[in-house]
């Protein structure tokens, strides 16, 4: 490894001044790029904190970054998750923030540095990226380019899908993102839907999410979620951790207008969480919050007019009920009187036949593609 290091430019990074560097470069790498919203940094950070973020108890990543004239001009990470080979029973391993310029020898160092540190441990095949996880921002952006991404979705330049393909990697899996315009949305037949699910399941009850009391609704969201995606292509199971520390976060922008739960009886059967999407406020940031950030944050935080349905489960016993129907309605009645324009739903599988109709019949139209790549080792 060392020599492949010396020779070919590529460093992994360990050091304090390495790791700033490959958090660093996506904020130069884009800062030409209008659509490009730049991330806080502190959060991506935190996504290759092996101390702090929960996923690193299962599992492993390493930093590599590549060097041209002495400037760094690409990254990836390599990356081991225990819990998804063991619920898929694979032995796969992962690449993850990938970032390159336009030149297909950086990209191939890249693939390559990643594909030996996986196959010198074992690992049969490679996926991604993920950054981290799964559960985490997923795919490469490779349609939808004049869209700015939306919260904890990504934006790439438009040669990624080349470079990648060129290094030897397939595609494994597109997912969508779809756009839903609150102004088109056929509110009698969302009514007329509901009438027809609550005739048959006389005792549903939909409920706001509690944000005083967010531990026992995380907990509710977690085992829904869990059971509901159970089956899913890359799907992990979510820890009771990973879901506490994400609902931290969130707790600061969630609308409770726009994230509900749903009880049949008294017992939780789905969930829908829609978000602000704070993109909107982001993009007129560096990717700091201080000095001056939150300032700038709190003021734009005033014009979002976007949200981003990001998590949303129904129990497989509940499923093809029209339930996901009745969150859909709510959310967007009070998407409407809240002031919102749009929202995006996603990502969805392109193997996703059901969800795709669900989106469909809402009126939404598919805004973004993204892409999995994947390629035996």
């Amino acid at each position: 490894m060392e020599d492949v290091q010396q020779v070919n430019g590529i460093t992994l990074a360990t050091t304090k001044k390495e790791r700033k560097q490959f958090i660093n470069f996506p904020y130069e790498h884009y800062s030409d790029d209008e659509k490009w919203i730049a991330p806080l940094k502190m959060e991506q950070k935190k996504l290759i904190d092996e101390e702090n973020n929960p996923f690193y108890e299962d599992g492993n990543i390493a930093l590599f970054l590549a060097e041209k004239n002495g400037e760094v001009c690409g990254r990836i990470a390599a990356i081991q998750d225990r819990r998804y080979n063991k619920h898929h029973g694979n032995n796969t391993g992962f690449f993850g923030f990938f970032e390159c310029i336009d030149d297909q020898s950086v990209a191939d160092l890249l693939v390559k540095v990643v594909t030996d540190w996986l196959r010198e441990r074992g690992h049969t095949d490679i996926l991604g990226p993920s950054n981290p996880s799964m559960m985490d921002e997923v795919g490469i952006l490779v349609d939808g380019f004049e869209y700015y991404p939306s919260i904890m979705m990504p934006y790439h330049k438009p040669y990624y899908d080349r470079l990648l393909k060129n290094t030897g990697l397939d595609k494994e899996m597109d997912m969508y993102a779809y756009r839903q315009k609150v102004s088109e949305m056929n509110l009698d037949r969302m009514y007329r839907g509901e009438e027809i699910v609550r005739r048959r399941l006389p005792k549903l009850k939909m409920r706001e999410v509690d944000l005083k009391n967010i531990e026992q609704e995380v907990k509710i969201v977690r085992e829904i979620f869990n059971k509901a995606w159970a089956n899913n292509w890359g799907f992990i199971p979510l820890k009771e951790e990973e879901v506490a520390d994400l609902a931290k976060d969130l707790k600061l922008i969630i609308d409770p207008k726009l994230a509900h739960i749903i009880e049949d009886d008294g017992k939780p059967i789905a969930f829908s969480i829609a978000l602000p999407d704070i993109n909107q406020a982001l993009n007129h940031m560096d990717g700091t919050l201080f000095p001056t950030g939150i300032f700038k944050f709190l003021w734009h935080k005033r014009n979002i007019d976007r949200l981003r349905t990001a998590l949303m489960g129904v129990l497989p016993e509940y499923q093809g009920k029209g339930i996901d129907a009745l969150l859909h309605k709510e959310a967007t009645v009070n998407a409407r009187e809240g002031g919102y324009k749009s929202s995006e739903l996603g990502w969805v599988l392109e193997t996703n036949k059901a969800m795709i109709q669900v989106a469909e019949r809402l009126g939404a139209y598919i805004e973004k593609t993204y892409r999995m790549y994947s390629k035996e080792l």
